[in-house]
């Protein structure tokens, strides 16, 4: 019994993501390298090795259109957003995101991180073709039909159109609960399920990632050797740099903008963010964001649940930074040059793309698809950043529970608590009862977080 516990115990689904993204990058190297001086007779075979990192790049880039509008619906039929704060939120979560996006590309254009490596550009190249035409993409938000979005991957038309459904359905649900009626749950319950079944989707094909990352590293160093891999060591450094300045512009708000000193603000959240950073999980964090909210940091309970836990489904700045930078850095490592007009469509389409980073490890790497393909990068070099993306992720992720804390305190203003009102939120605050308030997509509904 014990041998066969030890077995359970040591296979290969137990052992933590990350470190199996290492060993899988550990094999590629040594068959890479073993192949390597086969090259110039079995590239067509060597070249097979990638097949399994481009089925996994098709089944993200399919997911990420559902994933993105039953995230929108979901988060509009669940969350409790309150008027006046909404609108304030909403102001909050989209003047976060813009900077972190104009962050990232202003260090992507500074550093130049893919300069370091250079790869063969793909013999279409429609990233020159691509133009941001203002007028055009205002007469393009409306879709032909409403499947088309689904069918192009066309993100700002998908976001127009979860939008619309999505305030129609929560305003149908705010006049079915005023007459008593309960219709409104029955679609309630269908997108809760069908939001479910995508992140258990997901989740399989996050599982396959290891494979696609040995074939394509494998594949990488038989063919071309190390060099294409030089510019990923200064793309993170770029990357980690891009995120210390947001979470710096984070404290500035904060220091300005509420009566949290910064130094309580990182003395409180401290534990958040070293628990984001470890299960790379803005979602599995909440519970604990909300309680030191609460506990440690002081905040009223409506400000923190509704920066910590409506604010989560909106706010992912860190992914939308990453998401922009990474466009950026492939076509530096492709050699093609992203105009300013460019640019700017890669701000608009992370913006939005983020929405559907729905807190789960390496979502990012669904909506990022559809960045790519705004501005018609080949999404099979997202395969590249897969070797980087275990670390990167957590990284991102503590960026996104920073910026969740900081909506929190600046929605509470710059008056703290009275002391009669300060003796609930002092009061310790259990991971049970924090949980029990977020939407019944994690807990009423048995759907645990991804750990």
């Amino acid at each position: 019994m014990d041998k066969v516990a030890l077995k359970k115990h040591l296979s290969w689904k137990h052992i933590p993501l990350a470190l199996q993204i290492a060993i899988a990058i550990i094999l590629a190297v040594i068959i890479g390298s073993l192949l390597s001086s086969q090259a110039t007779n079995n590239a067509d075979y060597i070249n097979h090795l990638a097949i399994p990192c481009n089925l996994i790049l098709k089944a993200l880039r399919a997911l990420a259109t559902p994933l993105i509008m039953l995230a929108v619906l979901h988060a509009f039929l669940t969350a409790d957003i309150p008027g006046r704060s909404g609108r304030r939120l909403t102001v909050l979560l989209l003047t976060n995101t813009t900077v972190a996006i104009f962050i990232g590309l202003l260090v992507a254009n500074v550093l130049q991180p893919g300069s370091w490596g250079r790869l063969s550009a793909p013999s279409s190249t429609e990233a020159s073709s691509k133009t941001l035409d203002p007028w055009g993409l205002v007469q393009d938000i409306v879709p032909d039909s409403i499947l088309k979005p689904l069918v192009d991957n066309n993100v700002i038309q998908l976001i127009f159109i979860s939008l619309a459904f999505g305030v129609v359905l929560r305003a149908l649900k705010a006049q079915q609960i005023a007459e008593s009626k309960t219709y409104y749950q029955a679609i309630e319950g269908v997108i809760t399920i069908l939001f479910e079944a995508v992140i258990r989707i997901l989740h399989w094909i996050i599982a396959l990632v290891p494979l696609a990352v040995f074939g394509i590293v494998a594949k990488t160093v038989a063919l071309q050797g190390f060099a294409p891999f030089k510019s990923l060591g200064a793309f993170i450094l770029a990357v980690l740099l891009a995120l210390s300045l947001q979470a710096c512009y984070y404290l500035l708000r904060v220091k300005f903008g509420s009566w949290v000193t910064p130094k309580n603000f990182l003395a409180g959240g401290s534990e958040a963010l070293l628990t984001a950073f470890s299960t790379a999980s803005s979602t599995a964090t909440t519970p604990i964001t909300f309680e030191a909210l609460l506990s440690k940091i002081g905040l009223r309970e409506s400000s923190a649940s509704l920066g910590a836990l409506v604010g989560s489904n909106f706010n992912n700045d860190g992914t939308a930074l990453y998401e922009a930078m990474s466009a950026l850095f492939i076509a530096q490592v492709l050699g093609l040059h992203l105009s300013l007009p460019q640019q700017l469509i890669v701000v608009i389409t992370a913006i939005f793309a983020s929405v559907g980073a729905a807190g789960i490890p390496e979502a990012g790497l669904v909506t990022m698809t559809l960045v790519f393909t705004s501005v018609g990068l080949p999404t099979q070099y997202i395969a590249l950043l897969v070797t980087v993306d275990w670390f990167l992720d957590r990284c991102r992720t503590a960026i996104n529970v920073m910026g969740d804390m900081t909506v929190s305190c600046l929605l509470d203003g710059k008056k703290p608590l009275n002391t009669h009102i300060d003796t609930y939120s002092r009061e310790q605050v259990t991971e049970e009862d924090a949980e029990s308030r977020l939407c019944p997509t994690f807990d009423a509904n048995g759907f645990k977080p991804p750990t």
